[in-house]
């Protein structure tokens, strides 16, 4: 599984940190762990100061949760500063971890950081749309909002799954070089979530 959480334009980070221990999956399935680090990528570098007042925590509480992220490598400090007002950075532009595995206690905490995760996209997704008073009829319009229920085999969803990323791949140059972004370009968070459904029913909402 793979979280994409876009990176500050200046920074030149790895591409992917992976979470494979048990503790450090679980450490990252925290709300406002999730939250700091992609802030990190998307606003970063800067300190616990200034992420209690983007959050809305104590400084106190961002600074123990930034150790934290900071114990399993997802953030680290950046140059300059020192003690609460040293800044933080993110390691990498994405968060990794299995989608299977054969050790039980990995499986399980890969499962509890996909339901943080999904909490955290609805979340996000539906405070959004409860305030959409200023968004255009051009993006209303244009904006995707629907599913679609399908017969495949494993490969041929892997396969789904490729074809998705060559095409979003098209657009990944423009994340970090704002000259090659076309006028009137914005950010648009574009969700892959394709999953076996129990339900055998074959209804659509």
């Amino acid at each position: 599984m793979t979280e994409n959480s876009a990176s500050h334009p200046e920074d030149e980070k790895r591409h992917s940190v992976r979470l494979t221990d048990p503790r450090a999956l679980r450490a990252y399935a925290h709300p406002l762990r999730m939250a700091l680090v992609g802030m990190l990528r998307r606003h970063g570098p800067f300190t616990a100061t200034r992420a209690a007042e983007l959050t809305g925590e104590s400084v106190a509480s961002c600074s123990y949760h930034l150790r934290i992220l900071a114990k399993y490598g997802l953030v680290e400090e950046a140059p300059g500063g020192r003690g609460r007002e040293k800044p933080w950075q993110a390691t990498a532009r994405y968060t990794e971890w299995p989608g299977y595995s054969e050790d039980p206690s990995v499986a399980q905490a890969a499962d509890e950081l996909n339901v943080a995760v999904a909490e955290r996209y609805f979340g996000r997704f539906a405070q959004v749309l409860e305030g959409r008073t200023d968004v255009s009829k051009e993006w209303r319009e244009a904006e995707l909002f629907g599913d679609a229920l399908v017969y495949l085999t494993p490969g041929e969803l892997h396969t789904l799954g490729e074809r998705i990323d060559e095409l979003l791949g098209a657009y990944a140059d423009r994340e970090d070089d704002p000259a090659t972004r076309p006028a009137g370009a914005q950010p648009v968070s574009f969700l892959k979530i394709a999953y076996l459904d129990p339900d055998t029913d074959d209804g659509k909402e």
